[in-house]
């Protein structure tokens, strides 16, 4: 593998997967601008597959995608794979997670990430999920991190997200446990 391109037009997706995806011997590019993927799976896993196949089999070349959210135990796992759709701005969102939460006690979460790797005819040859557990805080906390990072709290560290320093949130995070449970067998694709 001497390519491997992100199923994302995001640049700000492209550096994270860099953080993660640095030491390998391999070119990372963004998908296609035009190329546009409906997420249309029921899980994160789905969704993951999906963005991947679609990416590899258009560019010809390898591809990797991740599809994460939050998942919120007294909303039966809402937002889930809605999570980015859940409003129209990260403010927004977590204002409705809140509000939609009220004053029940029950405040346990999850983010989730699931990663898939294609080859380039499409077909899913390496994919690992893994969540963090915490819990939703009754207001947001912090200014680091983005989405619903100032309102999930990690107790093993008393902080939310957002309070993290970003290094030690990136190995403790949902997406970080994924990469890292997939990079040791990214090397022999």
């Amino acid at each position: 593998m001497k390519k491997l391109i992100i199923a994302t037009g995001n640049p700000g997706k492209l550096e994270e997967m860099q953080t993660y995806l640095g030491n390998l011997d391999c070119e990372l590019a963004l998908k296609p601008k035009d190329l546009e993927i409906e997420e249309t799976g029921t899980s994160f896993r789905e969704n993951a597959h999906l963005k991947a196949k679609t990416v590899a089999q258009a560019t010809g070349e390898y591809a990797i995608a991740d599809d994460s959210g939050l998942s919120v135990d007294a909303l039966n796992g809402a937002p889930g794979i809605y999570s980015a759709r859940y409003a129209n701005t990260d403010e927004e969102r977590i204002n409705r997670v809140l509000r939609e939460l009220g004053n029940t006690s029950q405040r346990g979460a999850a983010f989730i990430c699931a990663v898939a790797i294609a080859r380039p005819d499409g077909t899913i040859v390496l994919e690992r999920e893994r969540s963090c557990r915490g819990e939703i805080l009754r207001e947001p906390r912090g200014k680091k991190g983005f989405g619903y990072d100032p309102i999930f709290y990690f107790p093993a560290v008393q902080k939310t997200f957002a309070e993290m320093d970003p290094i030690y949130r990136q190995k403790v995070s949902h997406r970080g446990l994924a990469f890292s449970a997939l990079f040791p067998e990214i090397h022999n694709l």
